[in-house]
């Protein structure tokens, strides 16, 4: 194998290869996947010379450890975290030189849940339908990473950012989801549709990158029986039979029958990767644009 790779150390909890995705093929049944926080993997790319396009390894709570077979530059975007090279602290949030064989550590999250760590050149295992991407609902893409995996790295194409930390949005004390009513809402209650839009709800730990779950109030239907299953799409908040409300994230399905409520606006969808369960949750009603 080519010295561009990276040796994994240490795993962590649930690191996995991310890029853009996979839209365009829900009529397939394949989800779209990607980084739940889009905007903090491509700060990882931008901050390290790399296109939008290329992929990052996202980690999940308690970070990860690698090593590199030759010299590299890194950054660790999204959720805060501490970050060293050999044992020495280096910076978060702004590009950083590892030698080869040196280790690098990506810690613990301090707030937030997600972390994206890019390398010179991205992450360059095989694309699966145009996407190096994770999927852990179908199993499309690389597996999680385990202990001892090697991973290859293209070549830089880029120059990385001259910055000493690049500014990012801090993981939310309260996740406020603005929300499109339907197209199901008609389902409900007019009752149940104003608790969903008036009565706060939180963060289920059983949250993960398919969905967004939450705790609250039950919400109550109006009809019986279920839907003939439908499309879905990314942000769709959709009401289980125990009445509470599920975001959908990056690895939702592709096709579901139980009701949806509302759709999230895509802008908000970043801050839900990183809401740690308990995080206060907030459903907003705007008007279609």
């Amino acid at each position: 194998m080519s010295d561009r790779a990276l040796a994994v150390v240490r795993a962590g909890a649930l690191t996995t290869v991310q890029d853009l995705g996979r839209p365009g093929h829900a009529h397939l049944g394949v989800p779209r996947s990607g980084a739940l926080d889009g905007p903090a993997a491509d700060l990882a790319n931008r901050l390290t010379g790399n296109p939008p396009g290329a992929a990052v390894l996202e980690t999940t709570v308690n970070g990860c450890a690698v090593r590199p077979r030759s010299t590299v530059t890194v950054a660790v975007a999204g959720a805060p975290c501490r970050v060293t090279v050999d044992g020495r602290p280096v910076a978060w949030g702004a590009p950083v030189r590892v030698p080869a064989g040196a280790l690098l550590d990506v810690g613990p999250a301090v707030s937030g849940l997600r972390s994206y760590v890019g390398v010179s050149g991205g992450i360059a295992v095989e694309p699966v339908l145009g996407s190096r991407s994770t999927d852990l609902l179908s199993g499309l893409g690389p597996p999680p990473l385990t202990d001892g995996t090697v991973l290859p790295l293209g070549r830089p194409t880029g120059v990385h950012a001259r910055v000493d930390v690049a500014p990012q949005p801090a993981p939310p004390a309260e996740l406020v989801l603005r929300v499109t009513l339907g197209p199901r809402h008609g389902w409900f209650t007019p009752e149940a549709v104003h608790t969903f839009v008036s009565r706060p709800y939180r963060v289920s730990p059983a949250s993960n990158r398919i969905g967004l779950r939450t705790e609250g109030a039950a919400l109550e239907r109006a009809r019986p029986g279920e839907l003939p299953s439908e499309g879905m799409v990314l942000g769709a908040v959709q009401v289980p039979p125990d009445g509470r409300p599920v975001v959908f994230l990056a690895d939702h399905p592709t096709t579901g029958g139980y009701p949806v409520i509302a759709v999230v606006r895509a802008a908000d969808l970043a801050a839900a990767a990183q809401a740690v369960p308990g995080t206060p949750v907030r459903f907003v009603a705007v008007r279609r644009r």
